[in-house]
């Protein structure tokens, strides 16, 4: 069984929490692209959790403008090997920077013993984070710092980043893509 609250961001959209009752194994933004798609077994409203009130002050302490430690919250996003050793990569992305695809894809490869890695199927796995905002999928950045990929919508991606102090300036908006 699963759990589920709400959040309310300030971003201009709510969030939607899951939990298996122990750990956070969702957190989506309201009209995300893959929304829930991890979510296979029925989800029973229940804001009261311990985790949920656990989730919920480190969003409070993130959009103060904190840097609270990923380790406050327990995680657990579902997902098989390959996107396991993505997610765990974009753990390690510090507050107020980027990394590429490209970036994460040769991690990947190492992790994985493979010589090579695909950016796109980086990419694929990025877009499938379960886990928005605390696992921050909105640091990965395309090649020459392109701000494309972004489940969320690039307007929240934008927000995020400047939100983390970033210089948006070196960045650049796609004209077409899946980002848009």
């Amino acid at each position: 069984m699963l759990y589920a609250t709400d959040y309310a961001s300030p971003l201009g959209c709510s969030l939607a929490l899951v939990s298996n009752g122990d750990s956070l194994v969702g957190l989506w933004l309201d009209g995300q692209k893959y929304f829930a798609a991890t979510v296979k077994s029925d989800v029973e409203r229940k804001p009261g959790l311990p985790v949920f009130a656990a989730v919920k002050k480190w969003l409070d302490a993130y959009f103060a403008g904190r840097k609270p430690a990923v380790s406050d919250v327990p995680l657990a996003p579902q997902g098989g090997e390959f996107r396991q050793a993505v997610w765990e990569f974009l753990l390690q992305i510090p507050y107020g920077q980027c990394v590429t695809y490209g970036d994460i894809a040769k991690k990947t490869a190492a992790r994985l013993g493979r010589e090579t890695m695909s950016s796109q199927a980086v990419g694929g796995a990025v877009g499938h984070n379960p886990i928005s905002i605390i696992i921050p999928c909105h640091r990965v950045v395309g090649a020459g710092g392109s701000l494309t990929g972004y489940a969320g919508g690039l307007d929240k991606k934008i927000q995020l980043l400047t939100h983390e102090g970033l210089d948006m300036s070196r960045f650049s908006i796609p004209q077409k893509g899946t980002a848009l």
